[in-house]
């Protein structure tokens, strides 16, 4: 008998095999049940696939998220949006609209809580964009906090952007609160953070985009006189931007006031500054100017990364007079696209804008999108605080506002509109992933 121990010896030696095999398969099935059902936490980078259904590709970007639903789960691109113009449609009714209440969330700032100061109306709040020739989606929170993790998001410029910043707060509040976590307790320099999403959030005030200060600090804030330096950084947000992956710049009615205009540190004219011997200089010569600048020292930032939106000029809807002679905006509803057009400064501010945006685009340095909001704010004359930011018993000197957005307004639409950016960013990078290793054969 002794010489059949060996194989005796093969054979339970085999039939243990056969056991931790069975076993690891079941255990591996188990695993993806679970993984189904219950996503473990662990958040990696979107995973993109490229579906083809009739020869129209599409691009699924895929996340583990906390939420069960598919919605979230899941964030479809097709070809159509994304050769969709955005930018281009009508306002519709949204009676899912609004996502959030000025009771619900604390980021709205005094001046643009219309409801908190007895707006009697409540209608423009339901409605939202619709591109004339796809849908946009409304902002899913889930989605985008999923897609920024581990990332940073700036705003630069006036306190429009700031108004922009607090209505994404706001609208980010369904998933989770930030923390401030701010170097400085200096209000115009802010900087919140999504712990569970490890996702930051700053505000940098620059209203000129380029180095700037008051002439005459003493003087009343309704005569301000400031000095341009045109063509020099503003080194308060330059210096800081390296960090960001995503940047949104934006300037516009602050270029309308009244400043001394300074290149080469020479004084070069004025803007509406009544000073004997100062050659009056358009509104555009220093706006053209200043996104020239300010798009030269990104371009000129070896260590900043990131992709940057300009976000183009929001018409104001100052009707019966201008802001400081009774000017109001009391319409309740929005235009139709054939009920108005883009003329005037509005449009030299506009044109201006997209002018330089190109120049620098042809540069090729860095990663410029076109985050253009003016043609949909154009139609909301509505959307606008007027006397609805304070109690109308205050001893406070303030004009009517119609060129902030209340909050939740209008504004909350820009979201949606980043929100689509972001995601065609996504697919740019997928694409250019896919291409890389053509352009390699090709090389070889």
């Amino acid at each position: 008998m002794e010489h059949l121990l060996p194989f005796k010896k093969t054979r339970n030696a085999k039939n243990h095999i056969k056991n931790i095999v069975v076993i690891t398969v079941i255990a591996l099935t188990l695993l993806a049940l679970i993984r189904l059902n219950y996503p473990i936490p662990q958040y990696p980078s979107p995973i993109l696939s490229i579906h083809n259904n009739n020869n129209n590709p599409e691009v699924l970007l895929v996340h583990h998220v906390r939420s069960n639903n598919p919605t979230v789960d899941m964030i479809k691109i097709t070809d159509d949006q994304e050769k969709c113009d955005v930018f281009t449609g009508e306002w519709v009714p949204n009676p899912d609209a609004p996502y959030y209440t000025n009771t619900t969330c604390w980021a709205i700032h005094e001046h643009q809580n219309c409801m908190k100061y007895g707006r009697p109306d409540s209608d423009f709040m339901k409605w939202k964009w619709k591109p004339d020739g796809c849908d946009l989606q409304v902002l899913n929170p889930f989605q985008f906090l999923d897609i920024v993790r581990g990332k940073s998001l700036a705003f630069v410029g006036d306190s429009v952007g700031r108004n922009q910043m607090q209505s994404m707060i706001c609208l980010l509040s369904r998933v989770e609160y930030p923390i401030d976590v701010s170097p400085t307790t200096d209000e115009h320099f802010k900087r919140w953070k999504y712990v569970n999403y490890n996702f930051t959030m700053a505000y940098f005030w620059s209203p000129f985009l380029v180095r700037s200060n008051e002439r005459d600090p003493n003087r009343s804030t309704n005569t301000d006189l400031f000095n341009l330096y045109l063509d020099e950084y503003d080194e308060s947000w330059t210096n800081q931007i390296d960090e960001f992956d995503y940047v949104i710049l934006n300037a516009g009615h602050w270029l309308t006031r009244t400043a001394i205009y300074y290149e080469n540190r020479r004084i070069v004219g004025c803007r509406y500054c009544q000073i004997p011997n100062l050659t009056d200089l358009p509104v555009a010569y220093g706006y053209r100017r200043v996104f020239r600048t300010a798009f030269r020292a990104l371009n000129e930032r070896e260590n900043y990364k990131g992709v940057t939106f300009l976000r183009t000029f929001a018409p104001s809807h100052f009707e019966g007079g201008p802001w400081n002679a009774g000017g109001d905006c009391v319409r309740r509803r929005p235009f139709r696209s054939n009920e108005t057009v883009l003329e005037g400064l509005n449009m030299d501010m506009y044109m201006t804008q997209l002018e330089e945006f190109r120049a620098a685009e042809k540069m090729g340095k860095k990663r410029f999108r076109l985050l253009d909001t003016t043609q949909a704010m154009l139609l909301r004359p509505d959307g606008h605080p007027s006397r609805y930011g304070h109690w109308p018993n205050e001893n406070v000197t303030l004009y009517n506002d119609c060129v902030h957005w209340c909050l939740p307004g209008p504004i909350d639409t820009w979201a949606d509109l980043l929100h689509h950016m972001i995601k065609m960013e996504a697919r740019r990078w997928y694409n250019e992933r896919l291409l890389q290793p053509q352009k390699k054969k090709k090389m070889h």
